[in-house]
């Protein structure tokens, strides 16, 4: 019996991802640039793809032309996924393309093509419906247990074609990944858990990469998804895709710190409990309203985007500044559209609303100025927030003013080391990138012109 082959061997181990989508599609779109045409016709090969492309890059008409070219192969209605106010963007970009988009609000309207609706209405369709599925702002999927995530696992068990799109997923957050891939239905996050992670001992609940499946990893990624900060990472040039400068200014507030300090001390000293943050918050709410109020005021003529955490925070900017436009949570979902629609075409000058609500996918780069009520520790909900703004398109300066009283200073400390850990993992993910376009995109082909002779003291007598 001959020995194993161990390159074989090797090869078994390796987690390949099978390509189950269209390998001779119709010529697409003219109107993308090079590295969008790329990233479209590997992902009609693949079939189930992710495309994590960073905010301006265009994704919308990336996934309107894969849409486009599945309804059209398979003669069944594709659904796009979107966030609230987000499908009447999708539907404008789609008229820049020449691509025709239907805004869908329940089963009846879905008409043959390419559908868009709101995930809060993802009850009202019939999954099985469609050929083919897109999640817009698929960071959706970052909730592990979440109804949610496990509506859309359910719904779309079975649809041939799926992709997702959103920016760089879940910063600091594997697991969001691994919900990417079992919604594609590729490996399950168990599993994926299994393969590459170990229980992190010094953060309970969470996970960590083993050391020595840092780049496997990221390579089986690289295997389903598309990633990319800007287009030099798929092998193409960067010009016209350099952003502006960003300036996130923190702004520290005065508060009375003797109030309500334990015995025996000489300052107030919050706990890190999530009831003791929020009391605290309640505390300086005014004082960081109040602060912020005076830094809009002195910009009259900029469009002004306000976010905040909670209500009282909203309630103290509405008391400190005056009249605006708001987004709240008890707004009906038109009412709560009209308004993010007006903002974007430059009707309303001062946006008041929660990260939670218009943190995702909507575009507004006329916008230059934002102010958060507080720092937050979730770091991905600033990260989108910020980059409703501060993305490719935006032509000027973007200033991000943080308010925090002293006793907050530390959220805003570990939310920062939180865009440290994100940062590596992008490089990370980038660095994948770059090694998939490479092996798939060969600079030179390889024609042998010349016939090696063996040295003398190399052949066999």
């Amino acid at each position: 019996m001959n020995a194993p082959d161990y390159g074989s061997f090797l090869a078994a181990k390796r987690v390949a991802v099978p390509e189950v989508g269209i390998f001779d599609p119709p010529a697409l779109n003219p109107a993308l640039f090079p590295f969008q045409l790329d990233a479209v016709a590997w992902a009609l090969r693949q079939g189930r793809a992710a495309l994590f492309f960073e905010c301006g890059l265009g994704k919308t008409p990336m996934q309107l032309e894969w849409a486009r070219v599945i309804a059209e192969r398979t003669g069944r209605p594709v659904l796009i996924l979107a966030p609230l106010a987000v499908s009447y963007q999708t539907r404008e970009e789609g008229a820049k393309f020449g691509i025709e988009v239907h805004i869908a609000k329940d089963a009846s309207q879905v008409r043959a093509g390419i559908n868009v609706t709101n995930y809060e209405r993802l009850g009202k369709f019939d999954p099985a419906a469609f050929a083919g599925v897109v999640l817009d702002e698929s960071s959706i999927l970052k909730s592990y247990m979440g109804a949610t995530k496990r509506a859309l696992m359910e719904a779309f068990a079975a649809t041939p074609y799926r992709l997702c799109c959103t920016a760089t997923p879940a910063p600091n957050d594997h697991m969001e990944l691994g919900n990417h891939c079992e919604f594609l239905g590729i490996m399950s996050s168990h599993e994926m858990l299994a393969r590459w992670f170990i229980n992190d001992s010094m953060n309970f609940g969470t996970y960590r990469l083993k050391g020595h499946a840092v780049r496997p990893f990221w390579d089986w990624v690289a295997s389903w998804a598309r990633a990319a900060e800007t287009p030099a990472d798929l092998g193409y040039s960067d010009e016209g895709y350099i952003l502006p400068a960003l300036s996130i200014i923190p702004v520290e507030v005065e508060v009375d710190l003797t109030v309500d300090r334990g015995d025996g001390q000489l300052f107030r000293l919050p706990e890190m409990n999530a009831t003791a943050i929020h009391k605290e918050k309640r505390r300086t709410a005014e004082a960081r309203a109040a602060a912020l109020a005076d830094i809009v005021r002195a910009e009259p003529g900029e469009p002004w985007l306000v976010w905040t955490d909670t209500d009282y925070e909203a309630r103290a900017f509405r008391g400190a500044f005056g009249p605006l436009v708001e987004v709240a949570g008890p707004d009906k979902p038109e009412v709560k559209e009209s308004r993010l629609i007006a903002f974007t075409h430059g009707e309303v000058p001062v946006l008041l609303t929660k990260p939670k609500i218009a943190g995702f996918g909507l575009n507004w780069q006329h916008c230059a100025r934002v102010v958060f009520m507080g720092p937050t520790f979730s770091f991905e909900s600033f990260y989108q927030a910020v980059r409703r703004v501060w993305r490719f398109g935006q032509a000027r300066e973007v200033k991000v003013f943080v308010a925090m009283a002293p006793t907050e200073r530390h959220i805003y400390s570990l939310m920062t080391r939180k865009a440290e850990g994100h940062d590596d993992m992008k490089r990370e993910l980038n660095q994948a990138m770059r090694r998939a376009h490479a092996a798939s995109h060969p600079t030179a082909t390889y024609l042998p012109q010349h016939t090696a002779r063996i040295p003398q003291w190399l052949r066999t007598r």
